[in-house]
């Protein structure tokens, strides 16, 4: 029941109690991420997608759950393990969720099966086919065979196993060929392990010919045994691999190197416990029950398969020079205000903030430049910056090299601690170090997770601060693949509070820090977004709706979760548009009612994050590096920041309201957690998100380019009189 009132005062609402803390509002983190690959393994059903572009989403569907193994599986059989038997907020113990999750994953396993199978059958037809070994020709099994002698057998070892010989260690996600070996009874019979050496230079499928017929490795080690062991018989060959927990972070608090330690974390993770293994599914029962003795694992950790194997490497077939096969090719275009600028300095300058979309605008020609010409602008005295994740390809460590080499101050905070790019930052450090720059790890118990730049410049009238700062890694190959965003600015206040937070971040210090503009974590960023959220609903009124629309990868956070409860129950519109893990439930009467939550799956992945509140009409926009997820908010180093200039708030609408209004690429997510994807109503709405915001993109420039055109062509009309 709502009251109406006759003035614009804040509208009460009457509901019935709702004990906000109910494990029932709450959906479970790990069910809720792995909902979100089904969704990603729709867009390899989905036939509207380009068929090595289906075969791609399978290969990301197979990575993503070998993550989601070694990362969440691993840390909750750590904690029963352990034997802790605090429930999730959602009300579940840890072995609920392992077991929940292991009916999930089976489902999600046996889906994509069926859709690698009728994707195959598709590529057939297109002459691209994965060929069994004893389907091929005998002309073509000699010439493969040939291929292996000269190329792959110097390098397999085949590892006996019985008394003389223990079971020998078997490596992280490696694929792996058991086999039984005998010489005249099969009573003698030898177990035997041989790994199958696949790695950047060997890869997973063997072209045949100069058509687009492979064969895998594994099935031609298989049928050409006899050259590891001549003149013995083989009675069975089946295939089978390992996936290890990655959960092994120690105490740093009690480390006197942190760099050592994260290395022996690394020496440790090689080595730790089995959490999965996948068999063939015609491995025989007492195979599987050695190998599962030998690992550690009960029946339920136990997968078996019908099909291929490690799917994460069909990755190498989206490589298959077939344009017609892939979407349209993409090429981030330069953005528009830096368009000719000489100068980037000068170029912000005269802008006061640039609003950056990738990856629709190029990494390379805004934050790569950005550090590029800081290194080289002899005006510039200072680089300080965070670095969370980068790649070999990306330039930005060499820039800072050379900037050092040059006699500028340059100080990198380094996160050693980025799961599974632990041992590429070390490299970095030691490169980093080796060339003068000053190099730290952050600070003691949290993750510097923030993405930002920032360059002090000996400008006309004194010191100004420059700054980058984004909402994705500096790394050039998710820059491409990634949707982002960021800023490029020369705000003084933005300035001031960098200042504070590189004081902080290089000496772990925590004086009160006055931030005026930033809302850093761990600190400011959560209690600021509950205080936001309690000043929309004070400020809602029947005839002025709040509205609070959040843009970002995860909510997880029960806390925020249960604000936004809140304010839904005041009335307050509230719009999430979350990628993955979202525990709440919208559209619940009483409850939420006013919630919108959606998901959008497109052929890059959504990565930027963006927080508005309409505030009574003093519009509130924020992006930065954090999701509202308990770790971002309470255990990281994040920054989030405003975006006031009314021009770049304009563009932070457009992306929101192509988003929300969108019907190809989003699925709306129901009351009990289930997503059902929007079906578009006619032509006119069959565009995606992304390729609309690559239009966007390149209508920007290309308007840019016109008008720079009439400029030239006025400016020399006017000098020609």
């Amino acid at each position: 029941m709502t009251t109406q009132p006759a003035t614009d005062e804040p509208v009460t609402t009457v509901t019935p109690h709702i004990d906000l803390s109910s494990p029932e509002w709450y959906l479970n983190r790990e069910l809720t991420w792995l909902e979100f690959n089904k969704r990603v393994l729709w867009e390899a059903e989905d036939e509207r997608t380009p068929l090595l572009e289906r075969v791609k989403f399978i290969a990301i569907v197979s990575a993503n759950l070998d993550e989601f193994f070694m990362k969440r599986i691993g840390g909750l059989k750590q904690q029963v393990g352990a034997g802790i038997s605090e429930l999730s907020v959602d009300g579940r113990s840890s072995q609920q969720q392992i077991t929940e999750c292991y009916a999930l994953v089976r489902e999600i396993e046996a889906k994509k099966r069926t859709v690698f199978s009728q994707v195959m059958q598709l590529l057939e037809q297109q002459n691209i086919r994965i060929v069994p070994y004893n389907k091929l020709s005998k002309e073509q099994q000699k010439t493969m065979r040939e291929h292996y002698i000269a190329n792959i057998f110097p390098l397999v070892t085949p590892q006996a196993i019985d008394p003389a010989h223990p079971f020998p260690f078997i490596s992280n996600l490696s694929l792996n060929l058991l086999a039984g070996i005998y010489s005249t009874e099969p009573e003698d019979m030898t177990l035997v392990r041989i790994k199958v050496p696949v790695s950047p230079k060997i890869k997973r499928f063997i072209q045949i010919d100069h058509e687009n017929n492979y064969v895998a490795l594994g099935d031609l080690m298989a049928n050409n045994l006899d050259m590891l062991f001549p003149d013995m018989k083989v009675a069975f060959c089946e295939l089978f691999r390992v996936t290890r927990n990655a959960v092994t972070e120690k105490d740093e608090e009690q480390a006197d190197d942190l760099l050592q330690m994260i290395e022996s974390e690394l020496r440790e993770r090689k080595f730790a416990s089995v959490v999965r293994l996948e068999v063939s599914e015609h491995m025989a029962k007492l195979q599987r029950g050695r190998l599962m003795a030998e690992l550690g694992l009960d029946e339920q950790d136990i997968f078996s398969v019908n099909s291929l194997m490690a799917m994460s490497d069909l990755f190498q077939l989206t490589a298959i020079d077939r344009p017609d096969l892939l979407d349209p090719p993409h090429h981030p275009c330069d953005h528009p205000k830096l368009l000719n600028a000489p100068n980037i300095f000068h170029a912000i300058r005269d802008q006061g903030t640039i609003l950056l979309q990738h990856p629709y605008e190029s990494f390379v020609t805004t934050v790569e430049r950005f550090v590029k010409e800081a290194s080289r602008d002899p005006n510039v005295q200072a680089i300080k910056m965070t670095l969370y994740r980068t790649s070999a390809g990306t330039k930005i460590i060499q820039y800072l090299i050379d900037a050092a080499l040059s006699g500028k101050q340059v100080a990198v905070v380094v996160e050693l601690k980025a799961r599974f790019d632990e041992s590429a930052n070390i490299k970095w450090a030691h490169r980093m170090e080796n060339a003068g720059v000053h190099v730290t790890y952050g600070v003691v118990g949290l993750k510097t997770h923030s993405k930002v730049v920032y360059v002090v410049r000996q400008d006309y009238n004194g010191l100004r601060r420059y700054a980058h700062i984004g909402t994705g890694n500096y790394h050039a190959g998710t820059a491409r693949i990634y949707t982002d965003l960021g800023i490029l600015t020369c705000d003084q206040q933005i300035g001031e509070d960098l200042t504070e937070l590189f004081n902080y971040l290089t000496t772990g210090l925590v004086p009160k820090r006055n931030y005026k503009s930033l809302l850093p974590a761990p600190k400011l960023l959560k209690p600021s977004l509950l205080k936001k959220i309690e000043r929309e609903i004070s400020k809602h009124s029947e005839h002025n709706q709040g509205l609070i629309q959040f843009k970002m990868n995860a909510l997880e956070d029960a806390d925020i979760t249960e604000a936004l409860y809140r304010a839904s129950q005041a009335g307050v519109k509230i719009d999430l548009i979350i990628r993955d893990t979202c525990r709440l439930r919208p559209n619940i009467a009483g409850l939420s009612e006013t919630v919108r939550v959606i998901s959008i799956v497109g052929r890059f992945l959504e990565h930027s994050r963006i927080f508005y509140f309409q505030n009574g009409g003093d519009e509130e926009y924020f992006i930065g590096s954090a999701d509202c997820m308990k770790r971002n908010l309470e255990s990281r180093v994040e920054v989030v920041t405003p975006v006031q200039k009314p021009e770049l708030q304009a563009a932070l609408r457009q992306i929101l309201n192509i988003q929300l209004d969108n019907q190809r690429s989003v699925w709306e997510m129901q009351p009990n957690g289930q997503y059902i994807q929007r079906n578009p109503k006619d032509a006119q709405h069959k565009t995606g998100v992304q390729e609309t915001l690559i239009e966007s993109a390149n209508n920007r420039l290309k308007a840019a380019e016109k008008g720079k055109k009439l400029k030239t062509k006025s400016a020399r009309q006017k000098a020609q009189g």
